[in-house]
């Protein structure tokens, strides 16, 4: 392995596609985990929780209880100006714009938290933490060249994910599929394929392990309750139903501030299968990406923000990812024949809901437009009344606040609302098919992306700095 990593660093230092970084994170990576197995975890937690301890816990602890989440609230807001108004200017990503977006941000937090459930419990560690985790993610990703190559790397690993599902539609249909550029034979496909591979990566204990490290991060940061950190690490990986899954044990003893908690992150994040039909419609994979990794303290601080904890979670002060009994398989190879028919389900299920839904919308237009021409909207040259007429306009300050270029706003308004009452996978087909969504500015077109795959809990970091 030591071997192969040299050999990438002097061979393909300066190759196009392959450089150092990706072979070097390969192998830190595998070092790290093969370490950790042989040798306990907490001989490298102990030194690090001392030199915590006694750096930044000693600033914490001089600090008085009444000014630590206002100088908090201070830094967080310092890191969102710097962050925003340093850069300089490219395009219509002016400074003004951003101004915009940071206004936004802070009118939807107002907005929240005016009709928060009890504005006297809200967390605002939680709040602070999660705007500020989502925030530095953010400019990792899209203003250094590490996180744009760590992040480029991973949409790369997506995207040939997606090519080996279709290697297997090509033997069930003839090679020329690849060409044939359908929803039911681009996206379906690859989502029942990344089912049944997170099916026996589960199988495996990989996905548990790898769930768990992740979760403990946002549970001792943000201050959640276990049950909370494992659904929220969880959902952007194996998608909403399958996440909550991970804590069935609990679910009955669940609190309505974490129900409401699961639920929210349910809608602000991407499900791995859904990424992956995203990227197969030939979206950006590194906005993406990238947005799934965003979500996770989004989604924790709004939700603690509109719905706070005030009874006694079972899980507070640990984490777990309990062994799934009730659907127990044999081996890696049944775990993925049983996530093939669950792909299949839930592939005819996107299927059918597509269809359906619409198909209603386009009645409901049908009668909108025969009722709007004897006022004489749809005749000459006048638009005809539908759904997304009516939502572009009732949306239109939405996209304001999201900073999005003045002659962009009502296309960008009507894709949100397209979102809203179809789903985003016909908006997104707007987005890349129809002529007047393909000359939006790019800064347009990657707020639309952001706004139609997830929910506008975090809309700030991103199109502030996009």
């Amino acid at each position: 392995m030591y071997s192969w990593w040299i050999f990438g660093l002097v061979r393909h230092r300066n190759t196009e596609g392959l450089g150092w970084l990706k072979p070097t994170l390969l192998y830190l990576a595998i070092c790290i985990r093969y370490f950790f197995w042989l040798v306990p975890s907490r001989l490298a937690m102990v030194p690090i929780r001392w030199v915590w301890q006694n750096t930044a816990g000693v600033v914490y602890r001089l600090t008085p209880s009444k000014l630590r989440q206002p100088l908090a609230a201070v830094v967080t807001l310092a890191v969102f100006l710097v962050g925003t108004f340093v850069p300089e200017e490219t395009g219509d990503n002016t400074r003004a714009s951003r101004a915009i977006s940071i206004f936004g941000l802070l009118v939807m937090i107002f907005l929240l938290a005016a009709s928060s459930r009890d504005r006297k419990n809200i967390p605002w560690h939680t709040v602070i933490g999660g705007m500020l985790t989502q925030f530095i993610i953010a400019i990792f990703v899209l203003r250094t060249q590490a996180g744009y190559d760590i992040f480029s790397f991973i949409s790369e690993m997506a995207r040939t994910l997606l090519g080996f599902a279709i290697d297997g539609l090509a033997f069930l249909t003839f090679d020329g599929i690849r060409d044939v550029h359908w929803f039911l034979t681009g996206v379906v496909p690859p989502i029942i394929f990344f089912i049944a591979l997170v099916q026996a990566l589960y199988h495996l204990g990989f996905l548990q392990w790898f769930i768990k490290k992740f979760a403990v991060f946002f549970f001792w940061s943000l201050r959640v309750s276990g049950a909370e950190a494992v659904v929220a690490a969880a959902t952007p990986f194996i998608g909403q139903g399958e996440s909550a899954m991970l804590i069935r044990p609990f679910i009955s003893h669940l609190t309505k501030a974490e129900i409401h908690q699961i639920m929210t992150c349910g809608f602000a994040t991407i499900a791995g299968s859904v990424l992956v039909a995203y990227i197969g419609m030939g979206l950006n994979a590194q906005a993406l990406v990238s947005s799934c990794i965003m979500s996770i303290p989004a989604s924790l601080a709004i939700s603690k923000l509109r719905y706070p904890e005030t009874e006694e979670t079972m899980t507070s002060g640990k984490v777990e990812v309990p062994e799934d009994e009730e659907h127990a398989t044999v081996n890696w190879i049944h775990a993925f024949s049983n996530g093939a028919w669950l792909g299949i389900k839930i592939g005819a299920t996107i299927i059918a809901c597509l269809l359906c839904v619409i198909a209603l919308v386009s009645l409901v237009n049908g009668l909108l437009g025969w009722w709007g021409r004897y006022w004489g909207a749809g005749l000459n040259g006048r638009p005809a009344l539908s759904l997304e007429w009516f939502l572009g306009y009732i949306l239109y300050p939405v996209a304001w606040l999201l900073g999005v270029p003045n002659k962009d706003l009502l296309p960008v308004a009507r894709l949100i609302g397209t979102k809203i009452i179809t789903n985003e996978f016909v908006a997104f087909n707007s987005l890349t098919t129809l002529e007047p969504y393909k000359s939006m500015s790019p800064r347009s077109i990657v707020i639309a992306t952001y706004a139609c795959c997830v929910s506008t809990d975090h809309f700030g970091s991103q199109w502030i700095l996009c």
